[in-house]
């Protein structure tokens, strides 16, 4: 399947590095909001919608990884951004981890946060595909996003909660079925060892949809990655930790 022309909006100084971040499974680059007001005073933030979801197409499928990492290098092409600070959360965690390996010279340091190799059991995708090509995205939203956030938090701020939650209801169908297929497939284990980008791996210690535990392998593949496991977050620390997480992050890429 060829690129398409995925939808992205831009931040910060227009000869400043660039950061290209990819969202998770059922948002849009609206996750990174809370990133934008440190980050984009030194960084150009590029947050992109994945193929079949917010503002981009939803092409046919089926897809795989591979195509949602094509998107990204054609994205990159149409800005004229030879390399860039590339990262995601969840789903686009696996898209950002597939370009860095597929595509090293594109990339200068890599960002994965809820990440892994395998995202999953193949029956876990399967299943969730048909349930929403079936009932509608009401049937499996909400559970799905209370594995987001953390009950606590969740609890202190409705709000983002339903933000998130809305986001979720807003996918298109095929588009989220569609990514689910590319995850039911998606083994990245052999592509960790071709990471040369220096790499900073995020995991919340209650993250449930992807433990710490596969984050720590996915780090443990990367030569010189560097691990760091926020207590108390679950699989968004960039939301529900936002401070740290940015912290984190701008540390890394900035002062890194």
């Amino acid at each position: 399947m060829s690129a398409v022309a995925v939808h992205f909006t831009v931040d910060g100084p227009a000869d400043a590095p660039v950061l290209v971040l990819g969202s998770s499974l059922g948002t849009t680059g609206a996750m990174w909001r809370f990133q934008l007001p440190a980050l984009a005073q030194r960084l150009r933030v590029v947050r992109y919608d994945h193929r079949g979801h917010g503002a981009s197409p939803v092409p046919p499928g089926p897809y795989r990884v591979e195509d949602l990492g094509a998107d990204v290098i054609a994205l990159l092409d149409r800005l004229e951004v030879e390399r860039c600070h590339l990262g995601g959360a969840s789903l686009g965690s696996a898209v950002a981890l597939w370009v860095a390996a597929h595509h090293p010279d594109r990339v200068d340091r890599l960002v994965l946060a809820g990440t892994a190799a395998v995202f999953a059991t193949p029956e876990t995708w399967r299943t969730r595909a048909a349930t929403i090509r079936e009932q509608g995205m009401a049937a499996i939203a909400a559970p799905v996003v209370d594995r987001w956030l953390p009950p606590e938090f969740a609890a202190a701020h409705p709000e983002l909660r339903q933000e998130l939650l809305d986001a979720v209801l807003a996918t298109p169908v095929e588009g989220y079925a569609h990514c689910c297929g590319a995850l039911e497939i998606m083994d990245l284990t052999a592509d960790l060892p071709r990471v040369t980008a220096p790499t900073l791996v995020i995991t919340g210690s209650e993250d449930q949809s992807t433990p710490p535990e596969l984050g720590r392998a996915v780090a443990a593949g990367i030569r010189g990655a560097r691990l760091v496991e926020i207590a108390g977050a679950a699989h968004l620390p960039n939301v529900s930790h936002a401070d740290e997480f940015t912290r984190l992050v701008a540390e890394f890429l900035v002062a890194g």
